[in-house]
């Protein structure tokens, strides 16, 4: 059990130092960084820990509703917010311990595979998520789940992959990016942008610093390069090859350009969308806040649609990052905790919550289709793109188009060699695509 548990929180400082935690990083300091008790002292108390203030801020504004709602049930939760790398390692050494692990915790999706073993220390949330079962994104609940099944993990949103289009790019040059459904028709528009823009706006930027482009191929396909909770890792997977390929052709054509600074999600790659140097890139739903937050004077221009495929009736997205909150088995109420987790992130209250306040999409498809809920204008991301972006999610349901893409104990090995090697020698040095992979899987097999 000790060496199960060491080798654990190894990968979770494995994890800690790449992927969505490399924005936290600078963070780190000792101690929470806020401390907050909401909820009457006659109700039952509650320990909840996060790494994101807002994500606190949330959890609070619903234990006042919840004790609002419940004057039979009242909660009293003291809310502590760490940096990213500080709490997951707490947590770990706390549940080793025995003591000291608050009873209700955030956990940022590339750490949960640290939890989803025989020995599990959470706490079993499938008769809590009941209620909401049916309408939930399956793919959501997939990834917070045990290999058996057992809800352990409570999603905060979809973070469903779509293509952002600069529509006023288009219009501008006279293309039509609508009518693009297969990357070959995405392919073909990208030569017709590179002719009519005699090269000076590139179609998209692919990365050499993040992943998600490997993974939207491999949920076309319905593949997966960690094996998923029971295969075995393979990430010289069709979909990992086609994607690569088809990224280098489109580097050595000139109607591609590398990321600045390695991905979309940066402050340099930000400053190259705003410069109009990009015309579209995929990625997830929980971009628009970039929009919102850091380019809110490009309101009107941008469009959203559902990726291209390589084969007609593919999937076509998948969820991306994420945060699944857990109930610990050191809670001393494990029911009421996971009643009211649950009733938090899945309910219409807390969905609306979710959507209006975070600018998450919601794992609740019930509300997808809810006018005043997803279509109210004055919700910022209604207004600020030229469809409502529900409209879109709603596509994505009624094709049942979005892939389960797992995060398991051997993703910190393949993120870390694909972003700091393998994407560099294909994407920057032009490398053999199965070359440079059967070496990726080598290193993956020595892990192993």
């Amino acid at each position: 059990m000790k060496k199960k548990w060491l080798t654990m929180l190894l990968a979770a400082s494995m994890v800690a130092s790449m992927g969505t935690s490399v924005a936290f990083a600078e963070e780190e300091t000792e101690g929470p960084s806020a401390v907050t008790t909401v909820g009457p002292d006659e109700g039952t108390h509650f320990e909840l820990w996060s790494f994101v203030d807002l994500h606190n801020n949330f959890y609070a504004n619903m234990v006042n509703e919840w004790n609002e709602a419940n004057p039979d049930k009242q909660v009293q939760i003291t809310f502590s917010t760490y940096p990213y790398g500080e709490m997951h390692n707490k947590l770990m050494m706390s549940l080793q311990a025995g003591s000291g692990a608050p009873d209700i915790c955030d956990i940022e999706i590339g750490q949960f595979p640290n939890y989803i073993g025989d020995d599990c220390p959470l706490y079993p949330l499938t008769d809590a998520m009941a209620p909401y079962a049916d309408t939930m994104v399956e793919a959501r609940m997939n990834v917070y789940s045990k290999a058996d099944g057992t809800r352990i993990g409570v999603p905060t949103h979809v973070g469903a992959f779509v293509m952002y289009w600069n529509a006023a790019i288009f219009e501008e040059y006279g293309l039509d990016y609508k009518s693009v459904k297969t990357w070959d028709d995405y392919t073909a528009l990208g030569e017709q942008l590179k002719e009519a823009s005699n090269g000076e706006v590139f179609l998209t930027s692919v990365d050499t610093g993040g992943v998600d482009w490997m993974s939207l191929a491999m949920a076309e396909y319905g593949e997966d390069w960690t094996g998923g909770p029971d295969g075995e890792p393979n990430v010289q997977l069709d979909s990992v090859q086609k994607m690569l390929t088809m990224q280098q052709e489109w580097l050595n054509n000139g109607i591609a350009m590398i990321s600045t600074d390695g991905h979309t999600d940066t402050d340099g790659c930000r400053a190259t969308i705003l410069d109009g140097k990009i015309a579209s890139f995929p990625k997830a739903m929980w971009y628009m806040s970039r929009f919102k937050d850091y380019m809110p004077d490009e309101a009107g221009k941008w469009d959203i649609t559902t990726c291209p495929v390589f084969e007609d009736g593919q999937k076509c997205s998948f969820g991306a990052g994420g945060t699944g909150t857990v109930v610990t088995n050191q809670c001393e109420n494990p029911e009421l905790a996971a009643e009211w987790l649950t009733w938090a992130k899945c309910s219409e209250a807390g969905q609306r919550h979710i959507w209006n306040d975070l600018g998450f999409d919601v794992c609740n498809t019930a509300f997808w289709s809810d006018e005043e809920f997803a279509y109210d204008e004055s919700n910022i991301y209604n207004t600020y793109f030229r469809v409502k972006p529900y409209e879109v999610l709603n596509q994505l349901a009624e094709a049942d188009a979005i892939g389960t893409v797992y995060t398991t104990t051997i993703s910190p090995t393949i993120n870390d060699y694909m972003c700091t090697t393998a994407l560099n020698e294909i994407l920057e040095d032009g490398r053999d695509v199965a070359e440079v992979l059967q070496e990726a899987q080598d290193v993956v097999d020595m892990e192993m």
